[in-house]
């Protein structure tokens, strides 16, 4: 007996790979009280208004920014788990909650940034919590649609297959969604969380400096640095926040994202033969302890448990409904489009007292011109960004080489680019209704890319090795095999992609550099232009006309698409 319990009594004892990690967790521990601690102050206590340019205040600034973008992250997972799984399980919710995502996705938050910083602010008066909360709020908008998308089009792409082995295996609806659906999801699931994060750094400069009123609140992070030294011109300022950004990204990268990479692959649906490589180090440490690798073993027996709980009822002979479905439906579209006529007769009501006809002209014309640039947006991403991410994904080491990379350039604030920019235009009197559009690609190419590497990391090896025995090469080798395979992922990207370009078009069509401004004809630098000049009718008109692009866009192009490639494109 005392031979057989001696190996386990030494695994259990600590060493030294536990200690380091202990050491960490208690680090962490501490700056996350810290940081809490700070967001509890008064308002005219916390020298919120003050940012000092001095890079000596960087590390401090770095922590509290990337605090506020893992709470928003974190806000973004609960919002996945549950918004996008209600829109992808109930056909008439989604009807509803896909259209309403689709909006949310591309107005610009800016444009009502006042009313949410207004609603924060007084759930804690006097308080630093709520400018806290609307920071994390801002940053929430620009990493939850592209995440609930990915959780969205994942659902509806299972594989028939598994499902109906799922079926066959008697699975209620809750082992069903853990044990086979969600880990479906994962590997797209973790690689839009890299580019939500990715993303969460463009809204950074705007949701840490708020203006309401006549308070003026600038919290301390890299955002408000970063504003400040475009405001006062000072490229060495610029230069350090960077640096900075640049040590943040490579920390949670290391930490948290090559792991998650790592650990997704197991969720491939093929034998994944063609996805190895070598375990990252924070996951090869972890085997070394003891103490901790034994706690994380417990808490995935616990979940895995939980997972298998037979919740709901088993699969069955289908009972026959008290109401036809038909009559379900029908009331369901009624109820539909009597809120949808109730909602157009009150705008037009709104608008036919506040606004003219030549007005609302001229704002869906500027619209007309915000929707050309995010379709040569869109398009020119895909075409440099679908070959290049095949590439990538199709071997995990260039993947994981080009992950630290994307992740850089994905959150490399476009902002950053104005001083560039403005100053190449003014110097050559070249056209800014053409060369500010570039700067919408900055921000919106990355989804494309990362959900192209997404797919092609999730393509099945036997499918790409029976390609290779069959010869096919060129062009027949992208028409009938790469390409479909990763259709589902693009139209995702694209739309996302889409969205965000939407939702830049206010910060991308004005730039600004010192006492230089240059605008572009649109409907970004429309809103941006009333919300400046505190115009919030014509801020209401500019957002809904957007949103009525956006509907119509998705509606007409992306929705269908999307329904084409969940019937055609998965792999069964």
């Amino acid at each position: 007996m005392s031979t057989g319990g001696q190996p386990g009594n030494l695994r259990a004892r600590p060493n030294l790979a536990d200690l380091l990690g202990l050491l960490a967790i208690m680090a962490g521990a501490v700056v996350v009280a810290t940081a809490g601690r700070h967001m509890l102050v008064p308002i005219p206590a916390s020298e919120a208004g003050t940012i000092h340019l001095n890079p000596a205040y960087l590390p401090g600034y770095a922590v509290r920014t990337t605090l506020r973008m893992f709470a928003a992250l974190a806000a973004s997972l609960v919002f996945t788990f549950t918004y996008a799984v209600w829109a992808a399980k109930s056909r008439r919710a989604g009807q509803v909650l896909v259209p309403l995502l689709d909006i949310l996705q591309s107005v610009p938050i800016l444009g009502f940034l006042t009313f949410t910083v207004i609603f924060f602010l007084g759930l804690f008066p006097g308080r630093m919590m709520g400018a806290e909360l609307a920071a994390i709020f801002t940053i929430f908008t620009s990493q939850a649609w592209n995440m609930a998308f990915a959780m969205y089009q994942s659902l509806r792409t299972v594989p028939p297959d598994l499902e109906e082995a799922a079926r066959c295996f008697g699975l209620t609806p809750w082992q069903r969604f853990w044990r086979l659906e969600v880990p479906f999801a994962i590997p797209a699931l973790v690689w839009n969380t890299m580019i939500s994060m990715s993303g969460g750094w463009f809204m950074v400069v705007y949701s840490e400096t708020i203006t309401v009123g006549n308070t003026d609140i600038a919290l301390p992070g890299i955002g408000s640095y970063v504003g400040v030294a475009i405001e006062q011109r000072n490229l060495a300022a610029i230069f350090y926040a960077i640096l900075t950004m640049l040590a943040v990204i490579l920390a949670y990268d290391q930490l948290l994202f090559r792991p998650l990479v790592a650990w997704s692959a197991r969720f491939q649906t093929d034998d994944g033969a063609t996805l190895a490589a070598p375990d990252p180090w924070v996951l090869v440490l972890l085997r070394r302890t003891h103490l901790l690798r034994r706690f994380c073993l417990r808490v995935g027996d616990g979940l895995t448990r939980i997972g298998w709980l037979a919740l709901g009822p088993r699969p069955s002979a289908p009972a026959r409904a008290l109401i036809p479905p038909r009559l379900m439906d029908a009331a369901w579209i009624a109820g539909i489009v009597v809120c949808a006529l109730t909602l157009g007769w009150k705008t037009w009501t709104f608008s036919h007292a506040h606004y003219s006809a030549g007005q609302v002209l001229h704002v869906m014309a500027l619209g007309g011109l915000t929707l050309l640039r995010v379709m040569i947006t869109v398009l020119v991403a895909s075409v440099i960004w679908v070959p290049a991410g095949i590439w990538l994904g199709l071997s995990p080491r260039r993947a994981r080489h080009a992950q630290m990379a994307a992740q850089f350039m994905a959150a490399f604030p476009a902002n950053l680019f104005f001083p560039l920019v403005v100053v190449a235009i003014v110097h050559w009197h070249l056209n800014s209704n053409i060369w500010l559009t570039p700067l919408m690609l900055l921000g919106t190419q990355w989804y494309i890319l990362f959900n192209i590497v997404a797919g092609a990391s999730s393509y099945p090896g036997d499918l790409l090795e029976a390609a290779r025995n069959f010869h096919v090469r060129g062009w027949l080798w992208w028409r009938r095999v790469m390409l479909p395979g990763i259709t589902p992922y693009f139209i995702t990207g694209a739309l996302t992609a889409s969205g965000g370009a939407w939702n830049a078009a206010i910060a991308t069509e004005v730039a600004s550099w010192g006492d230089t401004t240059l605008s572009a004809q649109g409907l970004g630098a429309y809103i941006a232009h009333a919300t400046v000049a505190g115009a919030t009718d014509q801020v209401g008109l500019g957002m809904a006309v957007m949103a009525a692009f956006v509907l119509l866009l998705n509606r007409a192009v992306w929705r269908p698409l999307s329904n084409y490639a969940a019937r055609h494109y998965t792999f069964d």
